[in-house]
């Protein structure tokens, strides 16, 4: 193209990026100078010297050159990038531009340093003797250490060709061009030593342990980002599997739970710190969800696993969870003993009366089914004590119920109808109209079987006075006064508990009234039969 167009200031400017891409910054600046021979103004020209300039080391006439084109075009970014990255490196290199201070005394020509050294070198010598190559050689070098960060992979090169100064023989031999092997070597060399002057003006050693620091801040940063980004992720999902459960979709919420858990489980410890916790979370999770589908075993697995989990990480909130879901699922399946072991076992980790009313009430439960009436009663007691200590009424009515089951039992009828009807007066304050209904069913089969025990009493109290002993002239009048002081003392005994019987079913006067004004009737009837026959017995005396 500049042999069509010769000058031509847009190839020159080409061909100068070329250059500087090779290394050949000495073309590079040719050309881009070339370029602004007929057009000063030239911004691609201005541009391509001053990042020439810049990459020869020159940065305080790269910097003369950026403001020119900033000036000239301000609207490119570029230009503001070039003057930053240029005010940076002298600052680099000498320090605050406040310690500096400049004096004009004559005209500046706007010449590269290296330029002018080059061509104040072109009158001497440009090949090195032989003892001045050796004496090069013997040059002390820098700290390996400090060449390593400025070189960065290069150092490896470097170190390689200052092997190969070693080798006398290799150095004195030729390639077949005819140039010596020591001259490339060294060249290598002086190209590496050049590249580091550069890069330790451009960004010094200190330089790049700011920039390394200020790497690792970001990093940092970036990582607490991506944890709390986890985070949020988690939660989120975790609503969201609670959600799902209590709507009444225990398998959609058990499939989320499962591709939560194996996202967790490829997720470092660093990005999420309490990763075992909310592993062990997810798999009570799955339990409760197994458990609503009927997977009992599925279920049980799952709780075993988050147990044994919390065990391993030292986690008493989680141990009490998996325990509380293991007694649960224990008696679903009907496993009561199991279930009363494992609840038992939570007791200690019990940090609420409300907690402990419902763990007390479901052993008690538990002991109820296997017809241990008297620890249910004894749990069911407990629980209430929890209950009124919470001041929750809810769970008052449900131990009083429990007490009171428990005392059916034990065929403490009384008790268990004065629990009752406590019970229904909780129920009554809550509006429980189910729990209403229940308890007083309840209280009717108490009360029957409560008359049932006082008519088997009454029987008993008959046979034992046909029993007494009347034989005996001599007897006769003592066995009569000893049946008689018995009958009195079983008939007040009989019309006390009938008092309590009134007081304590007193819902009840309704039923019992016509079997009362029965009795009345009788008794009347009764009293008119002796009377007659009293009467008989007169007329025959």
């Amino acid at each position: 193209a500049l042999k069509l167009r010769a000058g031509d200031k847009h190839c020159l400017v080409a061909r100068s990026k070329c250059y500087l891409k090779l290394g050949d910054t000495e073309n590079s600046l040719k050309d881009a100078e070339a370029s602004l021979q007929n057009d000063k103004t030239f911004s691609k020209g201005l541009y391509q010297k001053a990042e020439t300039l810049y990459t020869m080391g020159d940065f305080e006439f790269a910097l003369v050159f950026y403001h020119r084109g900033y000036r000239l075009r301000p609207e490119l970014q570029k230009f503001r990038l070039g003057i930053e990255k240029s005010q940076e490196a002298i600052v680099n290199c000498i320090g605050s531009p406040s310690s500096v201070k400049l004096e004009n005394k004559e005209d500046l020509c706007f010449v590269s340093r290296q330029a002018e050294s080059k061509k104040a070198n072109q009158n001497l010598s440009v090949k090195l003797t032989k003892d001045q190559k050796w004496a090069r050689k013997q040059e002390p070098v820098r700290n390996p250490k400090t060449e390593r960060q400025l070189l960065g992979e290069l150092y490896a090169d470097k170190a390689y060709l200052e092997k190969l100064l070693k080798d006398k023989d290799l150095m004195e031999s030729s390639t077949k061009q005819g140039i010596k092997v020591a001259d490339l070597v060294l060249s290598g060399i002086s190209y590496l030593d050049t590249r580091s002057e550069f890069w330790q003006q451009q960004k010094p050693i200190y330089a790049r342990v700011r920039e390394r620091k200020l790497r690792q801040q970001r990093w940092i940063r970036g990582k607490k980002q991506k944890a709390a980004e986890a985070g949020r992720y988690v939660v989120k999902s975790m609503e969201d599997i609670d959600r799902l459960l209590t709507g009444d979709s225990p398998e959609e919420s058990c499939k989320k739970a499962e591709r939560v858990l194996k996202t967790l489980q490829g997720w470092s410890d660093d990005d999420i710190p309490n990763k075992k916790e909310l592993i062990g979370n997810l798999h009570s999770c799955i339990g409760n969800a197994q458990l609503e589908m009927g997977q009992m075993e599925a279920a049980l697995q799952s709780h075993k696993v988050d147990l044994e989990l919390a065990r391993q990480n030292d986690l008493p909130d989680a141990v009490s969870r998996a325990l509380d879901n293991i007694g649960r699922v224990y008696a679903r399946i009907g496993k009561f003993q199991q279930a009363i072991d494992t609840w038992e076992e939570k007791i200690p980790m019990a940090k609420s009366s409300l907690e402990k009313t419902w763990l007390f009430h479901e052993i008690g439960q538990c002991y109820l089914e296997l017809n241990k009436a008297e620890a249910a009663q004894n749990y069911g007691q407990k629980s209430l004590q929890s209950a009124d200590e919470e001041g929750d009424a809810e769970w008052q009515l449900h131990a009083t119920v429990l007490v009171a089951q428990a005392q059916v039992k034990l065929k403490d009828y009384r008790s268990a109808i004065v629990n009752f009807e406590k019970a229904l007066e909780k129920a009554k304050l809550i509006h429980n109209e189910a729990a209403q209904k229940a308890i007083i069913i309840a209280l009717g089969d108490v009360s029957k079987s409560f008359f049932e025990e006082l008519n088997r009493r009454e029987e008993t109290r008959v046979y034992s006075l046909k029993d007494c002993d009347l034989s005996g002239e001599h007897t006769k009048a003592d066995a009569l006064e000893k049946c008689r002081a018995r009958a009195e003392s079983e008939r007040s005994a009989e019309n006390q508990e009938g008092d309590e019987r009134k007081e304590g079913a007193g819902s009840y006067e309704g039923e019992r009234g016509d079997d009362e004004e029965g009795g009345e009737e009788r008794e009347n009837e009764e009293k008119e039969s002796e009377g007659e026959e009293q009467r008989g017995a007169g007329k025959k005396q």
